[in-house]
């Protein structure tokens, strides 16, 4: 009898740990609709009889009305949309480097390709930031000791690095340690239902960039691009990939942050000036501290 007392407590421990974990995964599932969307697309692409349209023009079309219907349906905000076209333009401009260093390489014919890099690729990080616009607003992701202008320059040195690395010493594992270092003590918090965690800010890279490698080994099967060692057959992409995958999902996290704050912060602004505030003193005080990021 007092053995069956002391289980129900451990199994309505598991019964709700099993249901949070059903909950997260839903969100996350919900998060990653237009990532799972433009991959399904790009891998049924590849199953289409010959067309008089070339495979990657067609992509595109395909990325822009999804696009669209993501913004329609509410997947998007607004300023998701602004977040994704800045994050496309920023992957269009690391693949040209890319794709003409030997990088990787887009095999197939198409006219809407510039110097080998058709202009759906940038699609592929446009979809990161749609998983971190969708997450942010999902899980009512909230911060704790973030050191915005240290974390900031990290990441810009990170994506720096992956250009400059041809010419100059690869950087990468340095600015490893760097993020490590500007991200320890930064925490960042999650709902699922009704409850609340927390997670070290560098695990979270660490995960995503895990499960960035994973998409990217469906990416390269259903022929969205091609590493030099899969020109002449599908094989796993390097686990090398893992690791740079967890240091740009920082570039991507820092340009959400931003471009979310300073919305709001204009928000914030209109509302007050909508609501008749009193013109500030002209007394000199310090600059008002955004509230988007708590030390709590």
């Amino acid at each position: 009898m007092r053995d069956e007392e002391t289980e129900r407590p451990a199994v309505r421990d598991l019964r709700h740990g099993l249901g949070q974990l059903v909950r997260f995964g839903v969100i996350q599932a919900r998060a990653c609709a237009f990532a799972v969307a433009l991959l399904a697309g790009i891998g049924a692409s590849r199953l289409l009889p010959p067309l008089p349209v070339a495979r990657y023009d067609l992509v595109l079309v395909y990325g822009v009305l999804l696009t669209l219907v993501a913004r329609r349906v509410g997947w998007e905000t607004r300023r998701d949309t602004a977040v994704i076209a800045v994050c496309h333009v920023l992957g269009l401009l690391f693949e040209l480097v890319k794709v003409r260093l030997g990088s990787w390489s887009y095999p197939e014919d198409a006219l809407t390709k510039v110097a080998g890099v058709p202009l759906y690729g940038g699609f592929m990080y446009a979809a990161v930031a749609s998983y971190v616009c969708r997450s942010r607003r999902l899980m009512r992701l909230r911060y704790t000791r973030y050191r915005a202008t240290a974390t900031t320059l990290v990441a810009a040195a990170v994506y720096l690095n992956f250009l400059t690395h041809h010419w100059i010493p690869d950087l990468r594992w340095p600015l490893a340690v760097a993020m490590a270092a500007v991200t320890a003590g930064t925490r960042v918090g999650f709902r699922v239902g009704a409850h609340r965690y927390r997670m070290p800010l560098a695990v979270s890279f660490v995960l995503i960039g895990f499960f960035l490698w994973v998409a990217e080994n469906a990416a390269t099967y259903a022929g969205a691009w091609s590493y030099p060692q899969q020109l002449d057959g599908w094989q796993p992409v390097p686990l090398t990939k893992f690791g740079a995958w967890s240091l740009l999902i920082s570039v991507t996290f820092v340009l959400v942050e931003h471009l979310g704050t300073a919305r709001r912060d204009r928000r914030t602004a209109r509302r007050g000036h909508r609501a008749g505030r009193p013109e500030p003193s002209p007394r000199p005080h310090p600059a008002p501290v955004s509230d988007s990021f708590k030390t709590g």
